[in-house]
């Protein structure tokens, strides 16, 4: 059969009506009350569930929230009794005087504010990763996410993390405070402010020292117990050692029974005796203890009355360089020779002192 024959024998194809196409189905009210049961019904299944997530993860976000709550008011109040305790633990003035309101404010605030940020974090972490289990989500990859990205951040940012450690332990053990004077190594000054990263000194000319803790290797803090004054007194070595002696023990004395000298000396000025002997000049030692810090301004004075109460006493305080001795201008005449006579050659004495003229020969005739 060719294809003209089987064509013609399946009959004419019809053609498109748009009066047979099917019109959209509107739906009726029996539809929508037949959707509405439908979700009543799952709604009805799944209510329990979802009411017993929700009181977890309500209970455990109240319990978190509770928990912040008095661990943050309990760290406060700790901090608050150390702050207290402070002059309490010494038993003397020297307590109050090493550690000053300014001092335990910004130590404080520092100790609480890693304390309960430290705290926060766990508690607030911890419920984080709760509610995400309550929901039934994989916690795996999120942490081993979190542990990647915390090796990755501590690889770029070890300086960072070196310098908020060392500071945590400087604020945490005292090494030093606002107002105490420390060699850091790097710069020395007097600290303004201290910080979990970063400690600021004001130098002696007035400059501003930006120190990272994580770059201290030492701390010398020249603030804290108690500080010495030292004067090394030098004086001729044929002095009378007890009248230098007498003569030091009553500037002493008088030095340390006058104000303001009474407070900044904690202990009385102490004559220590010979510290070295040359050939011309001896060495005594003169010391006391005074209020960390004022002693150079202690040194000043001492001096000051060792000198005066030495030119009263007729005490030569000798060492040091000389002061040149001034010699009178050479007199260019000096080495010169007296002018003689004899330089004359028209002078007697130049007349007598040269040799005579031989005769003249005489002539004979024959």
């Amino acid at each position: 059969m060719s294809l003209s024959a089987a064509l013609l024998a399946a009959g004419p194809s019809p053609s498109p009506n748009p009066s047979d196409t099917e019109t959209p189905r509107v739906p009726s009210l029996q539809d929508a009350h037949e959707k509405a049961t439908s979700a009543a019904g799952w709604v009805e299944q799944n209510w329990s569930t979802w009411l017993a997530i929700g009181l977890r993860v309500l209970l455990i976000v109240v319990i978190a929230a509770v928990l912040r709550g008095v661990v943050r008011r309990a760290i406060t109040k700790l901090i608050d009794r150390m702050n207290r305790n402070v002059q309490s633990a010494d038993g003397s003035a020297l307590g109050g005087l090493l550690v000053n309101y300014e001092r335990r404010r910004q130590r404080s605030q520092a100790i609480g504010s890693v304390l309960r940020s430290v705290a926060s974090f766990l508690i607030m972490g911890t419920a984080a990763l709760m509610v995400l289990g309550t929901f039934q989500i994989n916690l795996a990859p999120l942490l081993a996410s979190a542990g990647v990205a915390g090796v990755a951040i501590g690889f770029g940012a070890r300086n960072l993390v070196t310098d908020f450690l060392s500071g945590v332990f400087m604020i945490l053990e005292d090494q030093y405070g606002v107002g105490d004077t420390i060699d850091a190594g790097v710069a020395s000054g007097e600290v303004i402010e201290v910080g979990l990263r970063v400690t600021k000194l004001r130098g002696d000319n007035g400059e501003i020292w930006y120190v990272r803790n994580g770059e201290v290797k030492r701390i010398g803090n020249l603030s804290q117990g108690w500080a010495t004054a030292n004067v090394d007194v030098t004086v001729h070595v044929g002095e009378d050692l007890d009248k230098v002696k007498s003569t030091l023990d009553e500037v002493a004395e008088k030095m340390g029974a006058e104000e303001p000298w009474n407070e900044l000396l904690w202990g009385p000025i102490q004559v220590l005796g010979l510290d070295s002997v040359l050939l011309d000049s001896m060495v005594v030692r003169v010391s006391a203890k005074t209020m960390p810090g004022k002693s150079l301004t202690v040194e000043r004075e001492l001096r000051w009355r060792i000198k005066r109460s030495f030119d009263a006493a007729d005490i030569r305080i000798v060492g040091g360089a000389t002061a040149p001795v001034e010699e009178q201008p050479a007199d260019p005449t000096a080495g010169m020779a007296a002018p003689s006579a004899y330089a004359n050659a028209t002078s007697p004495q130049s007349a007598a002192a040269s040799p005579l003229a031989p005769p003249a020969p005489t002539s004979t005739t024959k």
